[in-house]
């Protein structure tokens, strides 16, 4: 335990929304000393407090120099990084991470996974996810993996496109995710963070229902006032629907292996998790539209 009479808590990933998000909910509530490692530490100018220290770090350096950034935290939030230029680099870059916070004497990580983890995923970075999970597990460090569902934060801007063509392209079939917010990803995190729990524990984090593609298209509908009809493709159909549409095509292939995940039913559990860590009851999804319609295109 640091000097501190609570533990010091650190996030990583601190300017991006999510850890952003966390440290705002961890300075409304509690007293713990927080740390925040960033790659640019003038990103959190605008977060001043006494409570909280900024430091810079960077997961492609070298374990023993990433340590000094983690040196002082009794627990960890372990923020997955968006890379997706290649596979097997988030793995990298966590496992770097996952070595200095040991070097560090961390003595509990929460991750922030990805649901529906089986061995044969075709999620594209599920694989990424799973290895990390296996280090967490060989480190000694007690950790909390929050394997999160799709956020649901992404649909306004695949739904807007839906209402201005009519259709919805998908590649997933009948199959459903339990859409969550990146909001209730951040309650769950920081309350995870905040708990005393010091073991190993594996959450699922998902919204309170299941929904599928139909669901969707029925909702952008009711919303927008404009008739949306799923139009079912191949894969890579629509992988090269979205490169034309100005994707990058690793994130078009990432996106498309999602609905593959869907089809599969990797994605359509709900779990309590939620509402057990933060008190809280998730919103669904037709909640988070109706808040968001102005992103959608209002009738």
């Amino acid at each position: 335990m640091s000097q501190h009479a609570s533990p010091t808590l650190l996030v990583t990933g601190g300017s991006g929304r999510l850890g952003r998000r966390v440290l705002e909910l961890l300075l409304a509530h509690g007293d713990n000393a927080i740390i925040a490692t960033t790659r640019n530490p003038d990103s959190l100018a605008g977060l001043p407090d006494s409570r909280m220290e900024v430091r810079q770090a960077d997961f492609e350096q070298a374990p023993r120099q990433l340590a000094a950034a983690f040196r002082g935290a009794d627990r960890m939030l372990l923020i997955s990084t968006d890379a997706v230029d290649r596979p097997g680099r988030r793995y990298e870059q966590a496992n770097r991470a996952v070595e200095a916070a040991a070097l560090a004497g961390v003595r509990h990580i929460v991750y922030t996974s990805l649901a529906g983890q089986v061995e044969d995923s075709p999620v594209l970075i599920a694989r990424d996810h799973a290895k990390t999970e296996q280090a967490l597990a060989a480190s000694g460090m007690g950790y909390t993996a929050l394997r999160n569902n799709l956020y649901t934060d992404f649909l306004p801007m695949s739904l807007s496109a839906a209402i201005a063509s009519g259709q919805l392209f998908a590649a997933a079939g009948d199959g459903r995710a339990a859409y969550v917010t990146r909001e209730d990803c951040a309650h769950a995190a920081a309350a995870a963070l905040r708990s005393g729990f010091d073991g190993t524990r594996q959450l699922e984090i998902t919204g309170p229902a299941a929904v599928s593609y139909a669901e969707l298209a029925a909702l952008a509908s009711e919303l927008s006032g404009t008739e949306v009809v799923v139009v079912s493709l191949e894969a890579d159909a629509l992988i090269a629907g979205m490169v034309r549409s100005g994707l990058p095509e690793p994130v078009a292939r990432l996106m498309a292996s999602f609905d593959a995940g869907m089809r599969r039913g990797l994605f359509a559990p709900v779990s309590g998790a939620v509402q057990e860590l933060t008190g809280r009851t998730p919103m669904n999804v037709r909640s988070f539209l109706e808040s968001h319609t102005d992103a959608l295109g209002q009738r």
